[in-house]
């Protein structure tokens, strides 16, 4: 059952051929790292999801044959079931805690990357493309919105338990450095009441006030001329402290945004993370390198390490939490 006694979208399991997935124990860490196959895109591939234990060794494969691009955005909802998105396949992948995928669900035609769950219950899935503009040369080929030039206009749709569409949230954007990027990483406030989040690559933390559906100010503005302040994933360590991934390391900032430390990470481009249930570490994901570690909050030391074996694929971490 999902937070305040409401399911979360649950169904029927079914089998899949190609999954060696174990049923999840607490501790599990679940990382999207597809294996990316293809000489003229450098985000396609076949989709793909790694169980690991919580020594990071690994456990299970799941593959994921009705993707086309990089898998991420991987989160636990309250009833166990792991969420996961292929934003260029508008593709949402559900996986019971048994470890078996759950059945293909239609949603809006987004290009959804990540997922909250608010406290009674909702999903608020994030847009992670904006506009018809691309600043920066691509690799890859990003998918426009059926019948539009767009990609995306950024936003946050609402869905309520039952799965039945609520409302669209018109969550401001900053592009990125390509100008294309819009909600790429998000979290909830503790009280479930506010959207933190960013455009990756991009100068800001955003605040949304999703009760009024309505824009708040800024948590964090970074220089626009400084080309190596960037904005990565965030998310709420147990003390309430908001903690933001900036690429080479992990600012723990107060209620008010002050810089209360920084966890020092090696070598750049750490993009993705996932607080930890015990309070003290973050699992965190090295898009550049492939690597995934578990971080220690206060002293920075790595308990334990693994690689994907490809680079420039991994895009999602999440934590069994069990219970």
């Amino acid at each position: 059952m999902g937070a305040g006694g409401c399911a979360v979208f649950e169904g029927v399991n079914e089998m899949n051929a190609n999954s060696s997935l174990k049923p999840f124990s607490p501790g599990d860490v679940l990382v999207g790292a597809t294996l990316l196959n293809d000489a003229e895109d450098d985000h396609a591939g076949r989709g793909r999801i790694i169980q690991y234990d919580a020594g990071l060794k690994e456990k299970g494969v799941l593959w994921i044959d009705d993707s086309t691009h990089l898998v991420g955005g991987l989160k636990f909802a309250p009833n166990g079931v792991l969420w996961a998105f292929d934003s260029n396949a508008h593709l949402v992948v559900r996986v019971g805690s048994d470890g078996r995928r759950l059945p293909h669900r239609d949603f809006a035609a987004r290009s959804f990357s990540n997922v909250n769950f608010g406290p009674k219950g909702q999903a608020y899935l994030a847009e992670h493309l904006v506009g018809s503009e691309i600043r920066l040369p691509l690799k890859t080929v990003l998918k426009r919105m059926p019948g539009s030039d767009r990609m995306g206009d950024g936003h946050v749709f609402e869905y309520a338990a039952n799965g039945e569409f609520v409302a669209e949230h018109a969550t401001e954007t900053h592009g990125g450095m390509g100008g294309f990027l819009g909600v790429t990483h998000s979290t909830l406030t503790p009280d479930g009441k506010t959207l933190v989040y960013a455009s990756e690559t991009g100068k800001r933390i955003m605040r949304f006030d999703l009760e009024a559906s309505r824009q708040g100010e800024d948590v964090l503005t970074l220089p626009e001329d400084d080309r190596r302040a960037m904005c990565f994933a965030v998310g709420y360590a147990s003390d309430g402290a908001l903690l933001h991934m900036r690429g080479n390391a992990i600012d723990v900032l107060s209620e008010q945004s002050e810089l209360l430390r920084q966890v020092p990470l090696p070598g750049f481009g750490w993009a993705t993370m996932c607080v930890s249930a015990d309070g003290q570490h973050v699992l965190a994901g090295n898009f550049f390198t492939g690597d995934c570690a578990r971080v220690n909050l206060q002293t920075g030391a790595i308990a334990a390490t693994v690689n994907v074996g490809v680079e420039k694929s991994l895009a999602g971490i999440a934590e069994f939490p069990g219970g």
